[in-house]
């Protein structure tokens, strides 16, 4: 587990850096920032690290070379924007990277990735054999195919699922903002700065606010989800500022600058953290605070535990499982539809076939088949 005490010792760092720190307030490219990350990214290569990029920026790279002051608002048109973009972004990172003797590799990656098994499993095997040749990997949601139900949908959410997917050690997510505050500080001059997050309770949660700037798709909403991920998953995430000169030597040094959050002490097989961050959802169950505990211990969810059933899923699909209070406290495969649900929650196993007809399973979910996130 990595704390701040001990950050200089990661050896496999996932960096996202967002829009708001790879451009002007003007849109355009922010050469002389980008420079800068570029050259301590290739000195952690030169001291034996292992760095992967997620960077964001395809679309405002995309914007500012066509000479359009407001974001496409229809799918078509942002993904024809991408498409030009990613070309101009992998362009300035090569050439940069180039310079400092390294080489790089595109990934474009959708949430189809990693919903399907074979394909997370194959995106983990691409970006380690990258990592053992040497190779920085810079990877960015494949916008100019992906269409919004198979979008990851922002890159803060998708540099937690590489992280999670390459067992990284770190996440460090470099934004306009220096952390995670008590408060909005551009509304608030008495909001501190959260130095460290060891839980990411619906207080901590409540705390994301409004979405980030108008050049980027991401708020302190998204980041905290990404913390969420990166936890669960065994990964430390770090949130700072991209403009602080030297931000990754200092937070690898182990300064108290940006918000940190601590990973849980095991990590997730790699079926579980597929099932639990991977899976798209379809729905959820809320749970009473016996079955709540029960989880906790290790059980598998029954029907008597269930209070609500929300959304229509079918057998196999994955959902989450909430408390009373509606905080998510794992996410399994459903052995039953969402009708099915309905009709014996809060029933005890030996009623199941009485209501059904039939009762193929004891568990709602069975153990095996879930990921305890708390």
């Amino acid at each position: 587990m990595f704390t701040r005490n001990n950050l200089k010792d990661a050896k496999r760092i996932v960096v996202k850096i967002g829009t708001s720190t790879l451009t002007h307030d003007t849109g355009k490219m922010n050469f002389f920032r980008i420079e800068k990350l570029v050259r301590e990214l290739s000195d952690l290569v030169n001291q034996g690290k292992e760095i992967i990029l997620v960077t964001s920026a395809a679309v405002s790279a995309g914007m500012d070379r066509l000479g359009l002051k407001e974001r496409p608002k229809t799918i078509p048109e942002k993904q024809a924007v991408a498409a030009i973009g990613q070309g101009i972004l992998m362009h300035t990172y090569e050439k940069l990277f180039g310079e400092y003797g390294q080489i790089v590799a595109q990934v474009l990656l959708t949430r189809e990735d990693s919903v399907k098994r074979t394909r997370y499993a194959n995106s983990r095997n691409t970006l380690l054999t990258l990592l053992n040749m040497g190779v920085i990997p810079i990877v960015n949601e494949n916008d100019a195919v992906a269409i919004d139900e198979l979008k990851i949908g922002d890159n803060d959410t998708l540099s937690a699922m590489v992280a999670s997917i390459v067992d990284a050690d770190i996440l460090i997510i470099l934004s306009d903002v220096e952390g995670v505050f008590t408060d909005n500080p551009q509304k608030n001059p008495n909001a501190c700065l959260l130095s460290e997050i060891g839980d990411i309770t619906p207080e901590i949660e409540a705390l994301s606010g409004e979405t980030g700037s108008l050049r980027g798709t991401g708020g302190m909403y998204t980041k905290i989800q990404a913390g969420k991920i990166a936890v669960n998953s065994g990964v430390t995430m770090l949130i700072a500022s991209g403009s602080r000169d030297g931000v990754l030597r200092e937070i690898l040094n182990g300064l108290n600058i940006g918000t940190i959050f601590i990973s849980k002490e095991n990590r997730l097989q790699i079926r579980k953290r597929w099932l639990a961050f991977g899976a798209r959802i379809h729905g959820s169950v809320i749970v009473d605070s016996g079955c709540e505990q029960a989880l906790a211990a290790g059980s598998s969810l029954l029907a008597a535990g269930i209070k609500q059933v929300e959304g229509e899923f079918e057998q196999g699909k994955t959902i989450r499982i909430l408390s009373l209070a509606g905080r998510e406290i794992a996410r399994g495969l459903a052995n039953y539809n969402a009708e099915e649900t309905r009709r014996i929650m809060g029933l005890h196993t030996n009623e199941i076939a009485e209501v059904l007809g039939h009762k193929p399973y004891d568990e709602v979910i069975h153990r095996d088949n879930m990921t305890l996130l708390v």
